[in-house]
């Protein structure tokens, strides 16, 4: 029998679907587009396999995800969110906001969604202004579209033509860059990370992401 709160609340019949371990952050894991199950496993290395496929099936169950399989040349499952569980992205990104500014406990890696989730709710629409452009981000071999225009920002999945700037690094690199944790020309000169384009653009890119303020 499935757990539940007993609680007629709204908070607690949508927890009775998504409020156990993993569920969120498997939802965080496909806001960007369908992913096979070992991608899932490498985004969310601390869930064993016998944990995620649990909670896949529960959350299918709940109406938040389905599995789909690809036609060729790809031929492989995967999985997405339904338009019930894209419903969850205002949900997680003001969790993810409120959550920046508790202080951090673990020392573990972002993994690509958990950074772009994290550019989402740091974006300074100020501080971009009227400035426009689009960068591809490469980050650990995953593929993402950073575009600013009319002071919005939005995060893709896949490549772009003509991208203003290309930055080929990884999402540990990316992410100490965009919170000010070294320059872009330091990264470059230890080869951590590759700039193809317009070099201004990238810069002003990651000068739009302040570091939370953390509420002791």
């Amino acid at each position: 029998m499935a757990r539940t709160y007993d609680d007629p609340c709204g908070v607690a019949r949508a927890l009775d679907l998504v409020g156990d371990r993993w569920a969120l952050l498997v939802v965080r894991e496909l806001l960007l587009g369908p992913k096979r199950f070992s991608e899932l496993r490498r985004g969310l290395p601390g869930a064993g396999q016998s944990m995620l496929t649990h909670r896949l099936a529960e959350l299918g169950r709940a109406g938040v995800l389905r599995r789909r399989h690809l036609g060729p040349p790809t031929s492989a499952q995967v999985y997405e969110l339904t338009e019930r569980g894209l419903d969850l992205e205002p949900v997680l990104l003001a969790l993810g906001r409120w959550g920046s500014r508790t202080p951090p406990a673990s020392t573990a890696p972002l993994s690509v969604d958990a950074l772009a989730l994290a550019m989402r709710t740091t974006f300074d629409a100020t501080a971009a202004g009227t400035w426009n452009a689009r960068c591809e981000l490469r980050l650990d071999g995953d593929v993402l579209v950073a575009e600013v225009s009319e002071s919005r920002f939005t995060l893709t999945r896949g490549v772009t033509q003509a991208p203003d700037a290309v930055l080929d690094t990884s999402a540990t690199v990316f992410r100490e860059l965009i919170f000010g944790a070294g320059t872009l020309a330091a990264a470059e000169v230890a080869g951590l990370v590759t700039v193809r384009g317009d070099r201004e653009a990238a810069d002003r890119l990651l000068t739009l992401f302040p570091r939370p303020r953390i509420r002791e």
